[in-house]
């Protein structure tokens, strides 16, 4: 069954999940935790964390992907999103790159404890991009803007799109990126923004005629970069 505090969590923020989907997500928030217990992979230690700061991210981001799509998470850490990515859309190939050894050692563990068919690289992704193509790379918490369009700048010949999950400050390092010129030849979106942390999403709605610039400490947003008239 569901974890009465994990299905109090998502009732309390609006999210709902069917029973399969919520077990195989708990049994990866418990196993992550009890990895913690031996290397530092989260501080999303509590039911509400997971579904605020994990959770709500990978659920937007599910909706954002097309069926049959070869997907790469890019530093993948503790394995979102991932793998809870690879959980909500079983029609999309998922993989995960690490370059910490240790973390991705564990999260080979970890997908092959939850009997997932994900494999796990312990490489730096723009490496891996020399050798392997993929439709979507998906990142959250590796890098800001800047330093993320030069690590894939030689590479874009081998994926479509990134999307990136960013918090409030996306903006700042929009002006960043924009002013060393490494989105020059690029179009960049705001593809999804939602209520960050505790905030239920009935109290974070956007005032009508807000942009998507306006979204203050308490929303995050999802970025598509793509290359201009690619393809």
């Amino acid at each position: 069954m569901i974890d009465a505090e994990f299905k109090t969590a998502l009732e309390q923020f609006g999210l709902e999940l069917d029973e399969p989907l919520g077990m195989s997500l708990q049994q990866y928030a418990q196993s992550l935790w009890r990895y913690n217990e031996q290397i530092n992979l989260t501080r999303h230690t509590t039911w509400d964390l997971f579904v605020t700061r994990d959770l709500r991210d990978c659920l937007q981001l599910a909706q954002l992907i097309q069926p049959g799509e070869e997907v790469l998470d890019m530093g993948s850490g503790n394995g979102v999103p991932g793998i809870p990515l690879a959980m909500l859309r079983p029609d999309i190939d998922v993989a995960l790159a690490e370059s910490v050894g240790k973390r991705a050692k564990v999260l080979d563990e970890l997908v092959t404890e939850l009997n997932l068919p994900v494999p796990v690289y312990a490489a730096r992704g723009e490496d891996l991009l020399e050798d392997f193509r993929f439709t979507t790379i998906v990142s959250r918490a590796v890098g800001s803007l800047l330093k993320f369009c030069r690590w894939v700048e030689p590479h874009w010949s081998q994926f479509d799109r990134l999307l990136l999950i960013k918090g409030p400050k996306w903006v700042d390092e929009r002006g960043e990126a924009r002013h060393h010129g490494v989105l020059k030849g690029l179009e960049l979106r705001v593809v999804a923004t939602y209520p960050l942390g505790s905030v239920a999403p009935e109290l974070a709605e956007a005032e009508d005629g807000d942009s998507p610039e306006a979204a203050d400490a308490s929303r995050g947003v999802i970025l598509e970069l793509a290359k201009k008239n690619k393809g």
